[in-house]
């Protein structure tokens, strides 16, 4: 259908004139191109198969970008994408170069606002809407997010102020009983009721007409009569939560019924006032490997059409060698409690579920609770181990300060997807986490270089009794090296010396160590000597290790998968300085200030220079400029 009326930017404004009889083979095209299309660039393909027909209906009923569609997360806009003059590039989605996977303002005006975590939307768009009323202006402003994303505290938080506000605004929530795992908590139990008792809507529906049928006779008498009708929708529904918040609530409707959707959202743009659409859809629509494991296909790499597998297998992960590690960990130990905030499988963490239900606790996408319950258990002699990506980490960062730290708690922090993430993007990398912990009292930080070391530092941290600590790791395949048959428990703030070298120390943490080793095999080529130091701990660091090594190669490049303001780069200046030893030029390699594109882990490192030969190179010119007399390189001069 969509080959007859034309791809390009026209495609919008012709899908708002068809008939909604046209508008079936329209989906059907809108679905068969995410798919082909997910199929080879990897990226989000059950959430936005669920929700196909919902956009096409949002955009029929509302003129975006005038009329503001807030997206909650993003990873359910690629039909919108299409929609919105984006056919023609949807082949490069998720490439370097190409278009992101979430929604971007700088890509199109019909992106509203950056959406790559969860529970954002409703906030952003009653600030949209209340901007709008400040400035006097008219449009309509919606908020689609997911039941997933609304077990986030954020969306409470706003969803609270704009029913006291009574701002004109729409929240269409997309019901389909799924985040990345299947939904926790007291708010899916009750949307299950919702979805499932439509006596409830006819009751509702009859109770307006009987109302409507009194006679006028006065403010007091159609009070009562008002307290009479909530009175009896609390006999069917208890709670009416939404409505109790202050918005008209308007649903469930089938979510892949476009006449159904078509009405109620026509409804709700004529409603004064906040306005909830309840829509309930099925996560994987019209793919059938996506309908049956919806979780496998949220976000999943290259795969074939036919019979749903994926091209490329997975090798060993980080994250399968942590769930692993700790599993056999809590075997040993009764303290250990495994946390995560809706990424059971991700983080490998859900393993645990295997060794002890009772000491498996998924909370949701609720980073905050997650790091205080995880506070609370600590205070109670526990061991908890609250496995989350380093991205959404920053979700709870005062909690981890005041919660934890404040406190000296032993909770352990394992921060998977640490460093350049890949395809997802800016939202996604886990670049900031070297610096946003290093600088709070109390907390131990370290990075392993590979899977073997990551089960020792695990049962580091778990061992450890007087404060919190973090390990970081990234995401993907691991080294492949030979692993010790039981974790052990290692030094607090020991580094380790990996090869001597003359003309240059290399210290590396984490993910770069390896690469850093086959850096120095380069260099060695090409007649210069690099020392290679795995610094193993940002917070405490190594000071005798480095000091020693520096002082004995006189110049010293620092390399960290992590923004280099306020780094592991920066914490080794800082103890030059302090100690003594600020003349030593120092060069660091890692994140600049910017934020990093999406695009693939190889292509993104080689890009910063964060590869093997980019290493290379940089300490090859570093060491030029030296013997040059340039001060090309990050130096600082002696303490007093």
């Amino acid at each position: 259908m969509i080959s007859e009326i034309g791809s390009g930017a026209s495609l919008l404004d012709q899908v708002k004139q068809l008939p909604v009889s046209d508008l079936t083979r329209v989906v059907k095209d809108l679905r068969d191109k995410i798919i082909d299309t997910v199929s080879e660039t990897g990226g989000h393909l059950a959430p936005s198969l669920g929700v196909v027909e919902l956009t096409v209906a949002l955009h029929r009923v509302f003129d975006s970008p005038q009329d503001r569609i807030v997206w909650d997360v993003g990873h359910q806009a690629y039909a919108h994408k299409l929609l919105t003059g984006r056919w023609d590039k949807f082949d490069s989605l998720r490439q370097f170069g190409g278009i992101s996977g979430f929604p971007k303002p700088d890509e199109s005006p019909h992106d509203i606002f950056v959406a790559g975590h969860a529970s954002t939307s409703v906030s952003a768009a009653t600030g949209i809407a209340k901007g709008r009323d400040l400035k006097g202006e008219d449009y309509s402003v919606i908020a689609v997010i997911g039941d997933g994303a609304l077990t986030g505290g954020m969306s409470f938080e706003a969803l609270n102020f704009a029913g006291h506000s009574q701002t004109d605004i729409i929240v269409v929530l997309n019901d389909n009983s799924m985040s990345i795992a299947p939904n926790v908590g007291g708010l899916s139990t009750y949307l299950s009721r919702i979805r499932t008792n439509p006596s409830y809507f006819k009751l509702k529906s009859d109770l307006h007409s009987i109302v409507r049928k009194f006679p006028v006779v006065g403010d007091p008498v159609a009070r009562s009569l008002e307290r009479v009708k909530d009175s009896l929708k609390y006999l069917v529904v208890t709670g009416m939560f939404f409505e109790e918040l202050g918005f008209t609530y308007l649903g469930p409707v089938d979510g892949h019924n476009l006449n159904h959707l078509d009405h109620i959202l026509r409804d709700a743009r004529s409603i004064s006032g906040p306005v909830f659409v309840h829509v309930v859809t099925t996560k994987g629509k019209g793919y059938g490997p996506a309908e049956k494991t919806p979780d496998r296909f949220h976000g999943i790499g290259a795969f074939d059409v036919e019979s749903g597998q994926p091209l490329k297998k997975k090798g060993l992960t980080f994250s399968a060698v942590f769930g692993e590690a700790l599993s056999r960990l809590a075997q040993s130990d009764q303290r250990v409690v495994g946390i995560t905030a809706a990424m059971p499988g991700g983080t490998g963490v859900g393993m645990m579920a295997d060794v002890d239900p009772a000491r498996f606790i998924d909370v949701g996408i609720a980073e905050e609770h997650g790091v205080t319950l995880s506070a609370g258990l600590a205070r109670e002699g526990l061991r908890p181990v609250f496995s989350v990506y380093s991205t959404f980490l920053q979700r709870g960062y005062d909690q981890v300060i005041h919660d934890v730290c404040l406190q000296s708690l032993p909770v352990v922090f394992a921060i998977d997807r640490g460093g350049i993430v890949g395809e997802d993007g800016p939202t996604h990398h886990g670049v900031f986490d070297l610096s946003y912990l290093r600088h709070i009292p109390n907390m131990v930080l370290m990075a392993p270089r590979d899977e073997n070391q990551l089960q020792h530092m695990l049962k580091t941290a778990i061992a450890r009794q007087d404060g919190p600590t973090s390990l970081r790791y990234p995401r993907g395949n691991v080294v492949g090296v030979e692993m010790d048959s039981s974790p052990k428990v290692l030094p607090i703030g020991k580094g380790e010396l990996l090869r001597r070298g003359s003309d240059i120390t290399i210290a590396a943490i984490g993910s770069m160590v390896h690469p850093a080793l086959t850096a120095a095999d380069a260099l060695s080529e090409q007649g210069i000597s690099a020392e290679v130091l795995d610094a193993q701990f940002v917070k405490p660091l190594d000071e005798t290790l480095l000091l020693s090594s520096a002082s004995r190669t006189r110049a010293l490049v620092t390399v960290e998968e992590n923004a280099l303001a306020g780094g592991f780069g920066s914490a080794v200046i800082e103890m030059l300085t302090d100690r003594g030893y600020g003349s030593i030029p120092v060069h660091r390699i890692g994140i600049p200030d910017e934020f990093i594109p999406h695009g693939s882990q190889a292509t993104l490192r080689k890009e910063y220079g964060l590869d093997e030969a980019g290493i290379a190179e940089t300490v090859r010119r570093f060491l030029k400029s030296l013997q040059a007399g340039k001060r090309t390189s990050v130096q600082v001069l002696p303490s007093d």
